[in-house]
């Protein structure tokens, strides 16, 4: 427990999803004694009337946006118009609303998809501006670079405390595992475990294998995101990652070794890649508050698994 949460009521957008629910056992650890989750089914945070009624109704004093429309490349492919629309005015309307309400910190966190698709690996914060994101996540990606911006004006504007966290792409228990909109390690942990399952000799993968992706398992985002929302009040974004690349390649192996996986990977390369490379440099939130990720790769991929072949039993 830190003195600085005892007093704080906090509202936590999207606090009943996958990186939600680590946010919030966090600040329960941490000493927060009130927090607010407000759900998609009472409060449609797309409008300003739900954004009003769930800040009257939460009264919080600290809020960290997490809600998105999120997904994978195909996610991502097929509803650009949505993706766009609805991160950006869900944000836009709970910072406004936030600043209105007299709310004194507000933590927006962002994503690595903001990142122009050629950057320089590591990604340092001061790259973020320097071209356009890779095109299949592009509208997604600027909807929430965006937030950033918004965050800057409010602060030079309005003295309102907003930062802005960056995490890499997040992984672990509760991850989302759904074909349609799963992101790339529950993908292939699911395609792995259910072959087995099936006796099938093969599994199909997207793409060549040779794009790198960086991994931050959720339990230490969530660490990154309160230590951030707690130490940190500057205006510049910050990035939450390990500081490691992997292949696409070298993780499907590495997968479907840790789930006993031993038929054909076929790669279907007339499907995308993706950004070529994706792997940030840490040394800001090291340095501003304090975070390093503690969490091992394949400690976090048993974990993962584990909790896949349990829910899927």
């Amino acid at each position: 427990m830190t003195g600085f949460w005892v007093d704080r009521r906090v509202m936590v957008t999207g606090g009943g999803g996958f990186l939600g629910s680590a946010v919030v056992r966090r600040l329960e650890t941490a000493g927060a004694p009130g927090i607010f989750v407000p759900r998609s089914r009472d409060y449609d945070l797309r409008t300003r009337e739900g954004v009003a009624r769930a800040l009257a109704d939460g009264n919080p004093n600290l809020v960290i946006h997490l809600a998105a429309v999120v997904g994978g490349i195909g996610a991502n492919r097929e509803n650009p118009g949505r993706f766009f629309y609805e991160n950006a005015i869900m944000g836009i309307e709970l910072m406004e609303q936030s600043r209105l309400a007299g709310v004194d910190k507000f933590v927006q966190v962002g994503t690595v998809c903001s990142y122009p698709k050629f950057t320089p690996v590591p990604f340092h914060e001061d790259d973020l501006w320097n071209g356009y994101p890779e095109e299949t996540n592009a509208p997604y990606g600027l909807a929430k670079k965006m937030l950033l911006v918004q965050g800057q004006a409010y602060r030079q504007q309005y003295g309102f405390d907003v930062i802005h966290l960056i995490p890499v792409n997040l992984y672990g228990p509760g991850d989302n595992f759904d074909p349609a909109s799963s992101h790339v390690i529950p993908a292939l942990i699911k395609k792995c475990a259910d072959a087995r399952t099936a006796g099938a000799d093969h599994i199909e993968v997207w793409g060549t294998g040779s794009a790198s992706r960086e991994f931050l398992y959720v339990d230490d985002a969530a660490e990154g995101i309160v230590l951030g929302a707690e130490r940190y009040d500057g205006p510049e974004p910050v990035n939450l990652g390990v500081g490691r690349e992997i292949t696409i390649r070298e993780l499907v192996e590495v997968i479907a070794r840790l789930t006993r996986f031993e038929g054909e990977i076929r790669w279907d390369a007339t499907k995308p890649d993706g950004q070529p490379r994706r792997a940030l440099d840490t040394s800001r939130a090291r340095e501003r508050f304090g975070f390093s990720a503690a969490t091992s790769f394949e400690d976090g991929l048993r974990a993962t698994i584990a909790w896949y072949e349990r829910t899927r039993a």
